[in-house]
Order: structure tokens, then sequence, then C-alpha cells
């Protein structure tokens, strides 16, 4: 008889993921298929029109380029986050918690905080320009904050921590006697990193980059503070829909097409790691 002590003890948290998270989403992504009232709220006619606004180019062109801010976060966290991980993972194993830890620091600070210290730092007045007119610069600082720069840095900054523990997982059980056995046969340090660590560590850089993807797509603080309103983002345009629009059907319907991208993305990322994962136990 097989042994049901996992699946009871998975039963509480399935629980309250299904009646806290999975039934309210459900419920309001239901409201996609009906349309906005003439004076608010909700007609309950069924209709496809308001998924359908959509992917008018007008809404297409804000998720495209949400994608393009997400990804381009997502590639910068991935190049440092890999790196600050390769770091840790090659010092002695006595330092590494202590790395670790400070690395995960501003996870304990607020999420608006850290933000806040942003608008700080690129502000006409803030730290940066301060220390350029200290260093003796006098000329016209370039615009710094509001600007789509401003939020990359700050998509970045945010979640960049989710990068470097996704990273630091498969670089420090790698078996150093491989890159060993690489440099043994002649391989430099430049073609064992290339064919050998890279490789084997890339489910680790993916489900990083997928974090912050995930994270960033949807994310509406960071946009309104260091952006300005000066554009918007998905998560923007959901958020005005339901508190400032009251059109809660188009804001389903956006949430809707939100959460399938993001679930593309979990999937695919799981297959991957799930075919490097075999390929390894091939190997071995």
């Amino acid at each position: 008889m097989a042994d049901r002590k996992p699946l009871y003890l998975m039963t509480p948290a399935l629980a309250w993921l299904t009646a806290f998270m999975v039934v309210p989403c459900l419920l309001v992504l239901a409201l996609a298929f009906f349309r906005r009232g003439i004076y608010g709220g909700i007609e309950y006619t069924f209709t496809l029109e308001t998924i359908a606004l959509v992917f008018d180019p007008l809404y297409a062109s804000i998720f495209i380029k949400s994608a393009l801010i997400a990804g381009l976060a997502g590639l910068i966290a991935s190049v440092i986050g890999y790196s600050a991980a390769y770091a840790i993972a090659a010092m002695p194993a006595r330092r590494q918690p202590l790395l670790l830890f400070f690395a995960v620091l501003p996870f304990w600070s607020n999420y608006l905080v850290r933000t806040y210290a942003w608008i700080v730092l690129l502000n006409r007045e803030g730290l940066i320009t301060a220390l350029a007119r200290y260093l003796g610069y006098d000329g016209e600082m370039p615009r710094m904050l509001y600007t789509e720069s401003a939020v990359v840095i700050g998509l970045v900054y945010n979640y960049l921590p989710f990068v470097i523990l996704a990273c630091y997982a498969p670089l420090s059980r790698l078996n150093p006697e491989i890159a060993e056995a690489s440099r043994d046969l002649g391989g430099s340090a430049w073609t064992t990193f290339r064919r050998i660590t890279l490789p084997m560590t890339a489910p680790g850089i993916a489900t990083g980059f997928v974090f912050v993807f995930v994270l960033s797509i949807g994310n509406f603080v960071t946009p309104a503070l260091l952006g300005g309103g000066q554009f918007q983002m998905i998560g923007n345009l959901v958020y005005a829909q339901f508190l400032t629009a009251n059109d809660w059907p188009f804001g389903a319907a956006l949430s809707m097409v939100l959460i399938a991208v993001m679930m593309g993305l979990l999937t695919l990322q799981t297959f991957v790691s799930e075919r490097a994962s075999g390929a390894r136990t091939k190997e071995a």
C-alpha cells in the first residue's frame, strides 16, 4: 500500500491555496466574459469582446513594452546574480552563509522603502548628482528619474536576491572533481566554464530569469514610483481598470492574459529544468 503521509502533509497547504488563491482568481477571471455596465459595475451578459479588446494594438503595445522591460531586467539580473552566486560558491564553505545573508539582506526591508531609496539616489538633487558635483562635474546631469532605465534599475535591485539564490543552489552542488578533470585534460579555465560549469548550472539561470521576468511584468509599484507615470506597464493598466476606470471585466481580461503568459513561462522553465536534470542523470 502506497505511503500516504506526503499527501496528508500537503493537504492543508493545498486546501489553503485552493480556498484563498485559486477560487478568488477564478472568480475574478470569470468577469472577463462579461462587459462593463453603462455607469460602471458589471453587466452579466456573456461576451468575448472584452477579451478581444486586450489584443487591440494600443493594449498589445503596452504588453510588448512591459515584456521588453521585464526581459531586460531579467537579463541584467541574471548576469549580475550569476556572477555573485559564482563568487559566493567559490568562497570557503565557512564564509558562504554570511555572504548569502548579505545577498538577501534587502528582503528584510519594505519593498516601498527600497524603491523610495532609489528616488533619493536618482532625482536631480540626489546623491548621484551631489557626488558628480563634488568630483567637479559642472554640466547638465542626464535625467535619471522617471525613465525606463530607472524602472529597470529598480526591478533589478528588488529581485536580484531571487537570482542569486536560484544560481547558488546548482553552483554549490557542482562536483569540483569535474572541473578538475577538465583542467587535467588540458581545458583552460574559460573552456571549463563554457563547456561544463555553465551548461550544468543553466537551469538555475533559467529559474532566476523567469522569477524576475514574471514578477516584473506584472509589477505596478516600481513603474509608478520610478517611472513617474511617464509610461504604462501592464500592471499599472490592470490597477487602473479596477480602481480608477471601474472596468472590472476589462481588468479581469488583462489579468487573464497576463496569468496565461506567466503560466506558460513557468511551464517552459519546468520543462527545461526537467530535461536538463534527466540529461545529467543519464550522463551519471
